[in-house]
Parts: structure tokens; C-alpha cells; sequence
């Protein structure tokens, strides 16, 4: 059984085995929860299909979120997309669109994946998804792909973590970009070090981002955030592909951003009183949902 205390390991055992890490992942938690690695694959499957639903639900033009203050932003972008329009191509459109898609459905109480947290669940599915559709790859290799994301996320959470009140943004978009640059890597064909690296370098980019929700409510800036994670993810993972290496080991990475989240005043830390939070604008959004 693995501890998933280090992602080094991981990779140290992967590489031994001549195996992918999902493969190691999907044999360990089979055992680790006494079923067959067929039953566990079915629950990674079912995920993925409410990953697939949730990007759908959040396309209508008229989506509007409880409290009104977020809603229609997945529409717009694909109506860019849809028209060639978006300046960085149909590939990476479709997953800005994909990512707005499922946070938004997360706003308007909608059902979400949270992978690895609601406030970050468009991370992971826009980046997968979209490289599926175009690339025609086949689905049950995005599903194995998901138990590299769960482990890489398993890591980070036992040495730092995947909690905006715990470390900041970096530790929800961050951690949810890192998984999703990992899993993008091994869907394409990376080995497990360029994995690692992945990982490493999504985190690296989003170091020290504050959880600064307005009104307290996971909406703005977190909507948006959740695509500049999917912006991330595909650029630590078209790196290490390349064969560029983080010049930082990754757990020592996560043990950094465990560092950066403790030095954070408790005003960046999902308690919505600094940051953005704390504008005179993001001030009369929280009276405009709450009143006084």
C-alpha cells in the first residue's frame, strides 16, 4: 500500500514496475478498498460522466447563480469559440469554455465533481475533456488518467493542501491545476517523471495565490480563476512533455506552497476580508447578495 506521502515515490515504483502511475494507483486503491480494479474503474468512470454532465449544464445562455452574481460566461466564450473569433485556437478555447462551463454549474448548486474542491472542479475536466474531443482519445484512457490526478491530489493534501481556508487559492486552483497538468501528461504519453514535473511547475506558477472570495461565496473571483488553472495546466504540461524539467523537485515544491499557505494572513484565506473581497466593489456586491 502507498502512504502518498511523496510523489517521488510514485515515480520511483513506476518507473521500477515499467507501469503507469494510474495503473499503480488504480491496483493500490482496488486493494486498499477491498474490491476488484474492474469495480474501481466503474466508480472513476461514473465521475468522469458527471465531469462530462456538469461541463453541458453550465452552456446555457440564461445560467444565473443563486445569488445573481455570476452566471452566462461559459455561453459567451463558446459563442467566440464557435465563431473562430478566440484569439489562442478552437483547443484551448474549448477548455476555457469547459472550465467557466463546470464552475458555473457549481455555482448555481448544480452537480460537480470536486476534484480536487468545488471551487476549483473546472480545472480537471476542461483540461481532459477538451484534449479528448480533440484528439479523439479514447475515453478509458482519460478515466486511467484520473487515478494519476487523485494520487498526485492524495500527495498534496497529506503534506500541504487542497483547502482555500487552509493555504490560499494556490492550494484549491494550484493543487486542481497540478493534478490536471499530470493526468494531461500521462494521457499523452508522458512517463512518470515528466508527470512529476508537470506537477511541479503547475504549482510553481500559481505559488502564493490568495483565496480571496467576494461576498464569501465561491464565484469571483473563483469562476474565472478556474480557467487561468486550465491556462496553467496546459502550459506545465506542454513543458514537460518537451522534456523541460522543474528545477525544483516536486514534493519540495509542495512542501513550499505548505510554507506559503502558513505565512498567509488569515484575510487571504477564504474568510472573504482582503483581497478582492475587501474592494469597495466587492464590498457592495457582498451588501448587494446579503443586504446590510
Amino acid at each position: 500500500m502507498f502512504k502518498y506521502d511523496t510523489i517521488s515515490e510514485l515515480v520511483a515504483e513506476a518507473e521500477k514496475q515499467g507501469k503507469k502511475i494510474s495503473e499503480l494507483v488504480l491496483e493500490d486503491q482496488a486493494a486498499a478498498c477491498e474490491t476488484t480494479k474492474e469495480e474501481m474503474y466503474k466508480r472513476m468512470f461514473k465521475s468522469f460522466r458527471i465531469m462530462q454532465t456538469s461541463v453541458d449544464d453550465g452552456l446555457e445562455e440564461d445560467t444565473r447563480s443563486v445569488s445573481g452574481l455570476t452566471g452566462g460566461s461559459a455561453w459567451k466564450m463558446k459563442q467566440q469559440v464557435d465563431a473562430g473569433k478566440n484569439i489562442c485556437g478552437h483547443l484551448f478555447g474549448q477548455a476555457m469554455t469547459m472550465a467557466l462551463a463546470v464552475s458555473e454549474t457549481n455555482a448555481c448548486m448544480g452537480k460537480i465533481v470536486a476534484a480536487p474542491t468545488a471551487g476549483s472542479c473546472g480545472i480537471l475536466p476542461a483540461v481532459l475533456i477538451s484534449v479528448m474531443n480533440e484528439k479523439d482519445i479514447p475515453a478509458e484512457d482519460v478515466v486511467m488518467s484520473l487515478f494519476t490526478a487523485s494520487a498526485l491530489g492524495l500527495v498534496i493534501a497529506n503534506k500541504a493542501s487542497i483547502a482555500g481556508a487552509e493555504g490560499g487559492c494556490q492550494a484549491e486552483c494550484g493543487s486542481a491545476s497540478a493534478m490536471a497538468a499530470g493526468a494531461l501528461v500521462e494521457m499523452c504519453g508522458g512517463t512518470p517523471q515528466m508527470v512529476a514535473d508537470a506537477c511541479a511547475i503547475a504549482i510553481k506558477n500559481i505559488l502564493g495565490l490568495v483565496c480571496d472570495p467576494v461576498a464569501g461565496l465561491v464565484e469571483i473571483p473563483c469562476i474565472k480563476r478556474n480557467a487561468m488553472g486550465t491556462a496553467n495546466a496546459f502550459t506545465a504540461a506542454e513543458l514537460a512533455l518537451a522534456g523541460i524539467t522543474s528545477a525544483i523537485p516536486v514534493d519540495e515544491v509542495i512542501w513550499a506552497m505548505k510554507k506559503v499557505g502558513d505565512s498567509m494572513a488569515v484575510t487571504l484565506k477564504e474568510t472573504g476580508e482582503g483581497g478582492l473581497a475587501a474592494t469597495p466593489t466587492g464590498k457592495a456586491l457582498k451588501q448587494q447578495v446579503f443586504g446590510e
